[in-house]
C-alpha cells in the first residue's frame, strides 16, 4: 500500500533555479542543424518540447531525432520535414512506423540492454536530450517519474539536457532520481501525462493468457512485455501466491494483480517486496498509484534488462509475443517480412535472463494466426526478410491459444511437431506437409498429418496430495510421446506386467502413436504431470477407447510406482468417468488381473460407480455402469 504522501517538491523552485528557467521556444533554440536530439520515453514524452522543436525545423537541417519509442504524436516524422529530421528510433511505435517502412526513417536493431552503453561510449553521442521531470524538491532532486528506462542515460551523455517540469509526473521510487544541476534548462509546464487506455481483451487472447498462467507457479517472479496477450495472463495470476515483478514496462493492469494480492514480492532473490521496472504507460489512475508508492522501483534499463541480473530472479518467467515463429522454433518479432514493425525490445534480454534463472522459463506468446485468420503465425520458413530476434538455440516455451510447445533441447522433428499441434488447425495439414517435404519430419509421419490434436482445455484440473504436492491433469499431446516413453522405462516390471499383462521391454512405436495422436472424441487419454523447469514430468497416464456398437469404452491407466497409494488412480478414474459420462458414453469396461489387488480396489470402492465383475481365466472383467 501507499505510504502517506510527503510535499513533492518545492514551491518555490522557479524563483531558486530562475537562472536555469525557460520557455520551450527560447529552449529549443540551443539546438543547431546536424545535431542529434535525443526524446525521452513512452508517456513521458515532453510534448511541449517536441512540438517547439517541429516549430523550429526551417532552421534545423540534418537535425537527428532518437529515441526509445513514444506514444505522443511524432510532428517531427511527417514527410515534408525528412530534409530536416531524419528519425532513428530503438522501437518502432505507430507513430513513426509509416516514415520509416517508407525508407524515410532509420530503425536501430538493437538489444534495450544495450542502448545505455552505445551512449555511453560515444559510439550514439547525443548533442541534446529532452526530457520531462517533476519539480525538484527542497534537496534540488528532480524525480524521472514514470520513465527511467534510457532516459537517464541519454541526461548523463548529452551534452545538453532540456526539460520539462511537470507538477503532474508523478514521483516514484528507486533510482530514478537525478540532481536538478545535471538539467541545463528547465521549462515549467504543468499538463496531463500522456496516456495509454487498455484496449477490449480479445477470446483468442484470453485463452492464450489461460495458458501462460498455467506455466506461472507460485513465488515466481514474472516479466510481461507489451500487447494484449502479455496483458491478458495478468486477471488469471490473481489467485497465485507470493509472485514477484521484475519487468521492463507495465501498464494499469498491475493495480488490480497487486490488490488481489497475488504479488508480494516475498520471494524475490533480488529486490525482495519491490517491483522492478524502467517504465510504466497507462491512465492517470496507474500515474497516481505510483506517485510515492514504495512498492514500485523504478530502475534504468542497464539494471532492469541486464540478463545477468535478471537470471538472478526467482523462478524468472518471461512473457513476450512474437509476430512468425517457424517450425525449427525461429522468432520473428520486429518485422513483417522486410517492412520493420516494432523492434528487439527486451524480448532478448528477458529471454536470455528467465532461461539462466533456476526454474526459470522463457516465453514465446501468439496468436495462433493474424487477426483476420488468413496467415498462421506458425510458419514452416520465415518470411523473406525477417529478422531473428530469438534463434532457435535459444527458444523456449512458445504458447498459442491451442496449448504449450516446448522446444529447447528437443531435435527439429520434436519441434516441428509441437508446433504444428498448436497451430491453428486450418493450416496443420499443410504445415506437416511442408515440414515433410524440408526433411524436418520423417516421410513416415505423413500418415498423421489430420491426427494432430489437441484436447479441450476444459478437460484440464488437478488435485492436491495430502504433502501439498500438486498434480496437474490435461489431455495428451502429440509432443508427450517421448514423456511417455520416459514414464514406461521408469516403471517396475510388475507395473508394467500389472497393466499390459504382459513382460514387455519396449513400447512399439505403432502402439506409442496410436495413444498419442488421438481425436479426443471416441478415444481419451489425460496424463498427469508436475511441473519441471524443462517442461513437465507425466507420472501418470489414463484413458478409455470407445466401441460405439456398445456405447461402452474400454478403460486402463498406470501411475509410476513412487506415487502410488497417493490416490492418483482413483481421482484419474473418477475424472475420465466424468469425461465419459459428458461425452453421453454408458459406462467403462476393464480387465484386472487377479493379482493385482490396488486396482480391484480402486474399481470396487473408489469409481462411485455401479460394478459388476466376473473372473475369465485368472482376470477379472469389470462393467461400471454410469448411470
Amino acid at each position: 500500500m501507499k505510504e502517506p504522501q510527503a510535499p513533492s517538491y518545492d514551491p518555490d523552485w522557479q524563483d531558486r533555479y530562475q537562472d536555469m528557467v525557460s520557455n520551450a521556444a527560447d529552449a529549443v533554440a540551443h539546438i543547431r542543424p546536424g545535431q542529434r536530439v535525443f526524446v525521452g520515453t513512452g508517456c513521458a514524452q515532453p510534448q511541449q518540447l517536441v512540438d517547439a522543436l517541429t516549430a523550429c525545423s526551417g532552421h534545423l537541417v540534418d537535425t537527428e531525432i532518437v529515441h526509445l519509442l513514444t506514444m505522443g504524436k511524432a510532428p517531427y516524422a511527417e514527410r515534408e520535414l525528412t530534409q530536416n529530421f531524419r528519425i532513428n528510433s530503438f522501437f518502432i511505435a505507430e507513430n513513426v512506423r509509416e516514415i520509416i517502412q517508407e525508407g524515410l526513417g532509420d530503425y536501430t536493431p538493437v538489444r534495450l540492454f544495450d542502448i545505455p552503453q552505445l551512449f555511453h561510449s560515444g559510439q550514439i553521442p547525443l548533442d541534446v536530450a529532452l526530457v520531462q521531470v517533476t519539480p525538484p524538491d527542497r534537496f534540488g532532486t528532480c524525480s524521472l517519474g514514470i520513465s527511467v528506462d534510457i532516459i537517464k542515460s541519454a541526461v548523463k551523455n548529452a551534452a545538453l539536457v532540456i526539460a520539462e517540469v511537470n507538477p503532474q509526473m508523478p514521483r516514484t521510487k528507486g533510482d530514478s532520481s537525478l540532481d536538478v544541476h545535471d538539467i541545463d534548462l528547465l521549462v515549467p509546464v504543468d499538463v496531463p501525462l500522456l496516456e495509454v487506455r487498455p484496449g477490449g481483451v480479445t477470446a483468442v487472447a484470453r485463452r492464450v493468457g489461460e495458458h501462460l498462467a498455467a506455466l506461472v507457479e507460485d513465488g515466481s517472479t514474472i516479466e510481461v512485455g507489451m500487447g494484449d496477450i502479455p496483458q491478458a495472463v495478468v486477471e488469471f495470476l490473481a489467485n497465485k501466491k507470493h509472485l514477484g515483478i521484475h519487468t521492463e514496462m507495465f501498464t494499469d493492469s498491475i493495480i488490480d494483480l497487486v490488490e488481489s494480492g497475488a504479488v508480494d514480492g516475498s520471494y524475490k532473490s533480488l529486490d525482495r517486496g519491490k517491483i522492478v521496472a524502467s517504465f510504466c504507460m497507462g491512465t492517470q489512475a496507474l500515474y497516481d498509484y505510483v506517485d510515492h508508492n514504495p512498492i514500485f522501483s523504478f530502475q534504468p534499463t542497464e539494471y532492469v534488462n541486464d540478463p545477468f541480473i535478471i537470471g538472478k530472479c526467482h523462478q524468472m518467467v518471461s512473457i513476450n509475443t512474437a509476430l512468425e515463429v517457424d517450425l525449427t522454433g525461429q522468432v520473428c518479432a520486429d518485422s513483417i517480412g522486410t517492412k520493420f514493425f516494432s523492434g528487439i525490445g527486451g524480448r532478448s534480454d528477458f529471454n536470455r535472463g528467465a532461461t539462466r534463472s533456476p526454474g526459470g522459463k522463457a516465453i514465446t506468446a501468439m496468436a495462433s494466426v493474424t487477426t483476420d485468420g488468413k496467415i498462421s503465425r506458425i510458419v514452416t520458413r520465415l518470411s523473406p526478410g525477417a529478422g531473428v530476434v530469438i534463434t532457435r538455440g535459444d527458444v523456449h516455451y512458445v504458447v498459442t491459444e491451442y496449448g504449450v510447445a516446448y522446444l529447447h533441447g528437443k531435435c527439429v522433428q520434436e519441434r516441428a511437431l509441437a508446433l504444428i499441434s498448436i497451430a491453428h488447425p486450418d493450416y496443420r495439414i499443410e504445415l506437416m506437409r511442408e515440414a515433410i517435404e524440408a526433411k524436418y519430419v520423417r516421410p513416415e509421419m505423413a500418415d498423421l498429418k489430420g491426427s494432430i490434436q489437441i484436447g479441450p482445455q476444459d478437460l484440464s484440473t488437478s488435485m492436491l496430495l495430502d504433502d501439498g504436492t500438486q498434480v496437474n491433469f490435461r489431455p495428451i499431446h502429440p509432443t508427450d510421446a517421448p514423456r511417455i516413453k520416459d514414464l514406461f522405462y521408469a516403471l517396475s516390471q510388475q507395473t508394467i506386467y500389472y497393466r499390459w499383462m504382459s513382460h514387455l521391454k519396449r513400447i512399439p512405436k505403432e502402439e506409442l502413436q496410436d495413444f498419442v495422436y488421438i481425436d479426443h472424441r471416441n478415444q481419451v487419454a489425460i496424463v498427469g504431470t508436475l511441473p519441471e523447469a524443462h517442461g513437465e514430468d507425466i507420472i501418470a497416464v489414463g484413458g478409455y477407447f470407445l466401441n460405439p456398437k456398445t456405447n461402452r469404452a474400454e478403460v486402463a491407466f498406470t501411475v509410476r510406482d513412487q506415487w502410488h497409494n497417493r490416490g492418483i488412480g482413483s481421482f484419474l478414474l473418477r475424472y475420465l468417468v466424468q469425461i465419459a459420462r459428458r461425452n453421453g458414453i454408458a459406462g467403462f469396461t476393464a480387465e484386472v488381473l487377479r493379482q493385482n489387488k490396488a486396482m480391484q480396489f480402486v474399481f470396487n470402492d473408489k469409481s462411485q460407480c455401479m460394478v459388476n465383475s466376473h473372473m475369465e481365466e485368472g482376470v477379472f472383467c469389470f462393467e461400471l455402469d454410469f448411470d
